[in-house]
């Protein structure tokens, strides 16, 4: 509290619930006041502030009355929440107070009612809270008495006597308590006097009294002036002036029968109804006993509701009254007689209130969606309820109709929350509506409803089930790596990502091997795929476990056994046991010559690892020199004569026996059985030394030669023929250059010295050599540098002693390269190390740094070998700098270092990837061809040509057409185009894949399934199927006279071929010889009647009716009906012979007609204007190129010096080259470089070439000084 000043007042008030502390009115404006009571549920608090505070002025700090952090305010989403047009005051949620949201003005807010107050409340959720706030507005002296007259005018009889009462306006301030009107003044003069009269409501009744009696012959006319003023500091007053005209004798003034008259009203009673009558007398005779009524101006604002009867005092309802706005009207009445003279009355009336406003619902808060884990009694919402009526008209009741799971609880009078009463289950109900009803009291009742949509968010609640309890499925060997098997799908009711459901192959071990090198599953579709070709004869059947787990936190999961059964194919042929084959030596079996019919010969034994009937073999004799003597069993293989054998049969015999298994296709085996018909063995071996070899063998070769022979002949021709075209191309290309126009300019270059140093040439030539892409014919030539290469580097210490290192190795230039993929233990490089000194100075230790994954090992004495010590990968490091470090034993040592750099080259290890793992895109049909759809995007983690990656498309039949007729890819940029204009009528969508493909050796590859919608546009008008529009003949539907009202004429049937909205259709009618006589239903084309046919109708009548689809832009089509109205088919006749005909196909043909007329004209003239623009653009260029004034430059044939050393030419030449694109045509040839060079490096690193030789960049031999 702040201090106050000694003349300051107190006053103090007190309940049980809170205090009020009030200074006196100078302190009073600057002070707040802070009363805290609480409610049983939420604290309540209360504040005081003046009137007219500037926007953003603190009221008081919420956060600490009601004890609350500033954290809870923010999680709580702190808010104020009013039923208010206007919202006073507002809530700072970073500093926990609240401040002036608009300007107050306490008599625009409360007029005369005191005290004044508002309230709203504090709304926080998460748990939810109210805390109301009331916040009382004190009154500030801004408002200065006023006076509703200008002024005011009186006509006083000079007989009036001395006391005579003349009532005033009274003055109206619109401020209150001590800031209100407190006193009138009347300035000094000799005949009136001012007095007052408290009224029943508080407020003053201000008169004149005569004080000494008037004479109209000295004063006719008095001027006073009334100032009344307030209690305000500073002090206000308004001031009225008052004319009064002094008459001649009037000596009674009239009176009142009653000095207060009460009387009720019910609001909304209607204009004209009769309140009450008020009544005075005056005894006077004639005019002067003349009275009329008027409303006193002292209360102006209240009679605006009410009119008097001038006459009879009636007091009638001018306008409608509100109880809401004004419960009880006290105003003034006067009666004044035709002399001046008045009297006053009072007239209170009370206002009844009626049941006439409905319970009005404000919704504080609502919370949608909720969370379907939410416990029973969450508050989801709050309610505020208000009638603005008084008593039982005012009793509000709220409840929730219907089934949903919600209640309403009031905790604060007029506020009421919205809970949960069961719990809530997102599948089984995922929203619903809630209906709450406020009703009040009165009679009859008045009841609003206000409805709510609730929302129920899902929570993982719901583990994804499997569609089936075990999948099984089976699969034939021989699969292709990537088969599909089968797909499992499990099911989730959750919604969103915790219904994502994502399939896992669990671990386990088939044969001692990890599922996953058997099958694959993909985590998006369940898909189960084979990882790689199965065996039948290795793996019959296995099981495996797919785990289904969704995407909520946490996740949920179940698991399914799958059993997979591997069938068995036909992929092994019988393997024949016996008789062995053998390579050079003979087998034969022996049948003596008295074996009887049935003598078993041999069995032929086989087998087939196949199972089923894949296995069951059966044998058949496929050649034989004598069919008639043996024969073969078809399922046990025993080779048995048929007849007895005789001397005519040869001791020879070959048998050629077939072995096929029952597979689809079946495999077979065949076997030789060599069979002598001896009954001795020397008989035997006199017969064998001539048996014929088995041909089959020179056939097959005979076969395979002729193959071989056609192969290279053809791709010896196909040689000849590639060089034959390129040497024509180059021939055709050279005399293009030889026969050139092009001008010859002269040129005189420098003169250069003589290069190799001889001085033996007495002249120097210079010429300017011009290389093209053909300069590979040329005669100069460059020598490759060899692949070793010396190099010497030499340091001295301050003693001249020298530590001499050699180095050889293929990768031991200033740049050497390895292969990532090359092994552990490859050899680098190989060093040399020397040392001049001897014994243990002599000796010497090699060392690398140890972070890289190289080593050096000692092979040699003084040789050392830099080896991988472990497997390198280019796309994590991509080279490396191996410091080699020499150091003797000597004391103190001497060392020196050298430095390799080794760049780690690629190798294709990597597979492209793509950005998505699938595509789906839209395309418009009727696109133009060419149009890019989208790009699909692939990236390599390799380097250079391995990292270049080309897109195909794959070879696929779409409805019968291509692939490539339909789409193609960009094998650059992988842009998808359309290859064709899409229809959608035809196709809708398609799919195919895109294989991404990098240029590696070999090349790997990628492939991305690829989905392409066609959408629909609206292409295609609406066609009318009935009435069918013939080309001469006339068609007309009969309407009879006596038909009704709805009569069905016919109908018109129309379709569209595009789909969704653009093929709904709707039926107008355009045009009609009497619109009132036929109608078409928008929607099923309908014709019929909309009132009674009459004779008056004309017989023909024709409907145009016009179709529209509700595509953008739309489509129509116009179909012509043509109706009689007749009830005879000769009458028809009689009307219909000069029917005209439709002229709108004529109409539309010439506008076709035209068109296409003026669109062929325009391409012609185009074609032929571009035709002479382009001859006359070629045929100027040529005339630049013939009429140039470029100098002529003469050509002399160059010679050349010695390049051996030999110094037996005459005269040195020197050329200048300047090579072209096409240098490789002309006369000077570059040798390629040598693979061998020698490069001395001294001790700074400066390199010099010795012998002619090039430096090395495949190995290096290395020389190191000490």
């Amino acid at each position: 509290m702040m201090a106050l000043t000694k003349q300051s007042r107190r006053y103090w008030f007190e309940t049980s619930k809170w205090r009020v502390f009030f200074p006196s009115a100078p302190t009073m404006s600057w002070c707040v006041f802070l009363m805290l009571f609480f409610i049983p549920s939420d604290a309540q608090i209360r504040y005081s502030i003046p009137e007219e505070m500037r926007k953003g002025s603190l009221i008081g700090n919420v956060a600490q009355d009601l004890g609350l952090d500033l954290k809870r305010l923010r999680s709580g989403r702190a808010r104020i929440v009013t039923g208010e047009n206007v919202q006073y005051a507002e809530l700072k949620t970073d500093k926990g107070t609240l401040v002036v949201n608009e300007r107050i003005d306490r008599e625009q807010l409360c007029g005369d009612v005191t005290p004044c107050s508002f309230t709203f409340e504090i709304l926080l959720e998460n748990p939810m809270e109210l805390h109301p706030v009331t916040i009382e507005v004190l009154d500030v002296n801004d408002n200065a008495p006023t006076f509703q007259s200008k002024q005011l005018d009186f006509e006083i009889s000079e007989s009036a006597t001395t006391g005579s009462r003349f009532n005033l306006e009274a003055a109206r301030d619109a401020d209150v308590g001590e800031n209100g009107l407190q006193n009138y003044v009347l300035n000094p003069n000799d005949h009136f006097v001012l007095k007052h009269i408290f009224k029943s409501d508080g407020s003053k009744t201000i008169y004149m009294t005569l004080q000494n009696a008037l004479d109209r012959e000295k004063e006719p006319r008095l001027n006073l002036k009334l100032v009344a003023v307030d209690g305000g500091s500073p002090q206000r007053s308004g001031t009225v002036n008052i004319n009064i005209v002094v008459l001649d004798a009037n000596d009674n003034a009239p009176v009142f029968n009653q000095s207060l008259y009460k009387a009720t009203v019910t609001e909304n009673s209607r204009k004209g109804t009769h309140v009450l009558t008020v009544n005075a007398t005056d005894i006077d005779s004639g005019a002067y006993g003349q009275i009329t009524y008027s409303f006193s101006t002292s209360k102006a604002s209240t009679v605006d509701f009410f009119e008097i009867n001038r006459d009879t005092g009636g007091i009638y309802i001018s306008k409608e009254i509100d109880f809401e706005i004004q419960k009880k009207v006290v105003f003034s009445v006067d009666a004044k007689d035709k002399g001046g003279l008045t009297d006053t009355c009072e007239v209170e009336i009370e206002i009844i209130d009626i049941n006439d406003n409905a319970p009005v619902i404000n919704v504080m808060s609502f919370s949608s969606p909720v969370s379907e884990d939410s416990p029973v009694g969450t508050t989801i919402g709050i309610i505020n309820v208000k009638d603005s009526d008084s008593g039982e008209n005012g009793q509000v009741r709220c409840a929730v109709e219907g089934s949903a799971p919600v209640e309403v609880k009031s905790n604060v009078r007029n506020y009421y929350a919205l809970v949960t009463n069961a719990p809530l289950d997102r599948e089984s109900v995922s929203d619903f509506n809630i209906t709450v009803i406020a009703s009040d009291s009165g009679k009859p009742p008045l009841s609003v409803t206000k409805t709510f949509n609730l929302k129920i968010s899902d929570v993982n609640d719901n583990p994804p089930v499997f569609t089936r309890a075990l999948y099984s499925a089976t699969i034939t060997e021989n699969n292709s790596p990537g088969f599909s098997v089968l797909s499992v799908v499990a099911k989730d009711p959750d919604e969103n990502q915790n219904a994502r459901v994502s399939y896992i192959l669990e671990e386990c071990d088939i044969g001692g091997s990890p599922v996953s090198g058997y099958i694959s599953v993909n985590s998006e579709n369940g898909v189960i795929s084979a990882a790689r070709s199965f065996d039948y004869e290795q793996t019959k059947q296995f099981l495996c476990v797919i785990k289904a787990q969704d995407g909520g936190s946490p996740p949920l999961s179940s698991n399914v056994t799958v059993k997979i059964l591997v069938q068995d194919q036909n992929d092994n042929g019988p393997q024949v046991l016996y008789p062995v084959q053998t390579g050079g030596s003979l087998v034969a079996e022996m049948v003596p010559r008295s074996a009887d019919v049935g003598y078993l010969v041999t069995k032929v034994v086989a087998v087939d690892v196949d199972s089923g009937q894949n296995a069951w073999l059966s044998y058949k004799l496929q050649k034989a020199a004598d069919r008639a003597l043996f024969e073969v069993g078809l399922q046990n293989g025993e080779i048995r004569t048929i007849r007895q054998v005789t001397d005519k049969d040869a001791v020879k015999q070959r048998l050629a026996v077939i072995v096929e298994d029952n597979g689809q296709p079946s495999r077979s085996a065949t076997v030789i059985v060599n069979v002598v018909v001896a009954d001795s063995f020397p008989e035997v071996m006199s017969e064998f030394t001539d048996f014929s070899h088995d041909k089959e063998y020179n056939d097959n070769l005979t076969f395979y030669l002729v193959l071989a022979l056609a192969v290279v002949s053809f791709l010896f021709i196909t040689c000849v023929v590639v060089i034959i075209s390129v040497k024509i191309y180059r021939w055709r290309q050279s005399r293009v250059l030889y026969h050139s126009n092009l001008p010859v300019i002269p040129y005189y270059p420098p003169r250069y010295s003589d290069t190799l140093g001889t001085a033996t040439l007495p002249h120097v030539y210079n010429y300017d050599t011009c290389r093209t892409t053909d300069s590979r014919k040329s005669d100069i030539k460059y020598m490759q540098p060899i692949s070793q290469s010396l190099l010497d580097v030499g340091g001295n210490d301050s003693e001249d002693q020298q530590l001499k290192t050699r180095i050889a190795g293929s990768n031991m230039s200033t740049l050497s390269t390895i292969s990532e993929d090359a092994l552990p233990g490859t050899t680098v490089a190989v060093i040399n190390v020397q040392d001049d000194d001897s014994e243990r100075n002599g000796l010497v230790e090699c060392s690398i740094n140890n972070d890289l994954p190289f080593k050096i090992e000692s092979s040699l004495s003084g040789y050392y070998s830099i080896v991988t010590d472990d497997v390198l990968d280019r796309e994590s490091v991509s080279e490396y700098n191996i410091t080699i470090t020499v150091t003797d034993k000597g004391s103190p040592p001497l060392s020196n270092r050298k430095t390799i750099h080794v760049k780690v080259s690629d190798v294709n290890d990597n597979p492209p990837k793509f950005d998505e793992s699938e595509y789906s895109r839209t395309v418009p049909e009727n696109n133009s061809p060419g149009f890019s759809v989208f790009t699909v995007r692939a990236r390599d983690a390799d380097w250079g040509q391995n990292a270049r990656i080309s897109y195909f498309l794959e070879e696929k039949q779409i409805n019968g057409a291509s692939l490539n007729t339909l789409v193609s890819v960009n094998s650059e940029s992988g842009v998808i185009s359309a290859a064709k204009s899409f229809d959608y009528e035809q196709i809708k969508m398609f799919e195919f894949n895109v294989t991404a493909r990098d240029a590696g050796s070999p090349p790997l590859s990628s492939v991305v399934p690829v989905k392409i919608l066609v959408q629909d546009q609206n292409d295609n008008g609406p066609q009318v199927l009935y009435p069918v529009q013939t080309g001469g003949s006339l068609v007309a539907e009969m309407v009879p006279r006596s038909a009704d009202v709805g009569y069905l004429v016919t109908k018109v049937v129309a379709v569209d071929v595009d789909s969704g909205q653009n093929a709904w259709l709707s039926y107008k009618l355009q045009k009609a010889a009497d619109r009132a006589l036929f109608e078409v239903g928008l929607q099923n084309g309908e014709i019929r009647t909309i009132r009674q046919v009459t004779d008056k109708d004309a017989v023909k009548q024709r409907l145009a009716v016009i179709v529209e689809d509700n595509g953008q832009p739309s489509r129509s089509a116009t179909v012509i009906v043509n109706v009689v109205v007749a009830d005879s088919f000769p009458e028809v006749m009689s009307e219909f012979t000069d029917f005209t005909h439709d002229k709108e196909y004529n109409d539309n043909l010439t506008f076709y007609l035209v068109l296409a007329l003026a669109v062929v004209s325009f391409l012609f003239i185009t074609c032929v204007v571009v035709i002479i623009s382009v001859k006359i653009y070629r045929w100027r260029q040529s005339r630049v190129l013939y009429h140039s004034n470029l100098p002529v430059i003469p050509y002399y044939p160059p010679r050349y010096s010695d390049t051996l050393g030999t110094a037996t030419l005459p005269h040195v030449y020197n050329y200048d080259t300047c090579r072209t694109t096409d240098s490789r045509k002309s006369d000077i040839k570059y040798m390629q470089p040598m693979s061998q060079s020698l490069v001395s490096v001294d001790d700074v690193g400066t390199e010099s070439a010795q012998n002619g030789q090039q430096r090395s960049t495949a190995s290096t031999l290395v020389r190191l000084y000490f």
